[in-house]
């Protein structure tokens, strides 16, 4: 085989490479939307409203949507392409949208219609600021009911191995919002940057339909198909789950408001930037194995997906322990971006005790792949909640002493002892399957 086969996109090197570029397109370009927003509205008071106002519709819809279709859609059409059943594929896709719509779509409008009476609840935002954090949260809804669509496809591009449109889209998304600052708040004021968002969510949407068109997708219309089912109950683990992430973001940032002044962002920026390379690495390349571990699982041929699983493995601690490295060299340019040299000391300690859970992470969304494409919902849900709370637990204990370090602290211990019991769990659920 020639040595460029190895890099087309349908093989875990070539898939993991081009998702590994648009993953670093997109943080760059979220980069530069983080600093026009601050740019166009120096007194952050627009910023923090727009930010905040996409919490509770996120919530929704990665607890209500991304829990079924990010966690067992793609083994379920990837079963149905390794039989050649290509109608049911449609058949499932089709009827995961029309689905989500609706339950999204009934949610969100009675979310919408609530915004009054709940957002007092949910922020400290007064007067004029509350009132555009209740419009900005109503049209957030309409963002994530356009996702519905886009990360359906999504799923089916994936299970395609088609990854530049998959890859590309979330630029176009943040581009949509970035063309919306800059352009048309001199139009619209404060409402220049979600204008631009919904924008970038239909533009994000249509060149995800179009190019699972392009891969033979034939929209059916039918709200059921037997598979549904079973969705319905491989999520209902995975939606613990994200409730659970959801909840230890919040009570990180409960923990880091009660320490010095800019722990909240210290913690967050150093989360970002860790975040990075997790995105380019972990991400990246276990999205590129997942349909093939998926349609190796469908076969039963479990040699080939061991296979899978240790080659991912392997080039993972290659990249991601130089990479680690790399970015606590780097702290002071990092700082620097983000307007934090001020603070360089204590941000360069969190980024190292951010940067020790890099390999770890990388690593648990390979083997959290794994078990989604065995159809295993359950052990993944139970260890993320269990050291979520470790997580939350080790920086609450610690944060007196040790203040916003506990934070990284506590998330690397609960990282590492994650990827260590979920590979073991993965070896022997593969050992057994192969007997």
């Amino acid at each position: 085989m020639a040595w460029h086969a190895h890099f087309r996109q349908d093989r875990i090197i070539g898939g993991a490479a081009v998702l590994a570029v648009t993953q670093l397109s997109a943080s760059v370009v979220g980069l530069v939307l983080r600093r026009v927003l601050a740019a166009t509205f120096p007194e952050l008071a627009v910023v923090d409203v727009y930010i905040a106002a996409f919490r509770p519709s996120d919530l929704l819809f990665q607890v209500g949507i991304m829990s079924a279709m990010g966690t067992v859609l793609v083994p379920l059409l990837a079963g149905h392409k390794a039989h050649g059943r290509g109608g049911d594929v449609d058949r499932v896709l089709s009827g995961t949208m029309l689905m989500g719509s609706v339950l999204f779509g009934v949610f969100a409008l009675l979310l919408a219609v609530a915004f009054p009476w709940v957002a007092p609840y949910m922020v400290h935002f007064r007067g004029d600021e509350l009132a555009l954090y209740i419009q900005f949260g109503r049209i957030a809804l309409l963002t994530n009911f356009l996702f519905v669509f886009g990360n359906a496809f999504g799923q089916y591009l994936i299970t395609e191995q088609r990854y530049w449109v998959y890859g590309i889209t979330p630029i176009v998304y943040t581009l949509g919002t970035i063309a919306g600052t800059i352009f048309l708040t001199q139009y619209v004021g404060p409402y220049g940057p979600i204008v631009g968002t919904v924008g970038g969510a239909f533009l994000y949407t249509v060149l995800r339909f179009g190019g699972a068109l392009a891969r033979g997708f034939r929209f059916r219309a039918t709200l059921w198909h037997p598979d549904l089912s079973e969705m319905g109950i491989l999520m209902l683990p995975r939606m613990l789950a994200l409730g659970a992430m959801q909840l230890q973001l919040l009570l990180f940032d409960t923990i880091a408001s009660g320490l010095d002044t800019g722990s909240v962002t210290i913690n967050a920026f150093t989360r970002d930037f860790q975040g990075v390379i997790v995105g380019v690495a972990g991400v990246a390349l276990s999205q590129s194995a997942y349909s093939l571990l998926s349609q190796a699982a469908a076969k039963k041929e479990f040699g080939r997906f061991r296979i899978y699983v240790d080659k991912g493995l392997l080039m993972l601690l290659l990249f991601t322990i130089p990479a680690s490295f790399v970015l606590v060299g780097a702290s002071p340019i990092a700082a620097g971006l983000v307007k934090l040299s001020h603070v360089l000391h204590p941000f360069t300690l969190a980024l190292i005790l951010y940067a020790l859970s890099i390999p770890f992470e990388s690593i648990n969304h390979l083997f959290l792949r794994g078990f989604y494409a065995l159809k295993d919902t359950v052990i993944p849900a139970v260890l993320g909640v269990t050291t979520g709370m470790l997580a939350v637990l080790l920086a609450w204990i610690f944060a007196p002493q040790y203040g916003v370090f506990a934070l990284p602290f506590g998330y690397t211990i609960g990282q590492v002892i994650e990827t260590v019991v979920m590979g073991m769990l993965l070896m022997r659920r593969i050992k057994k399957l192969q007997q």
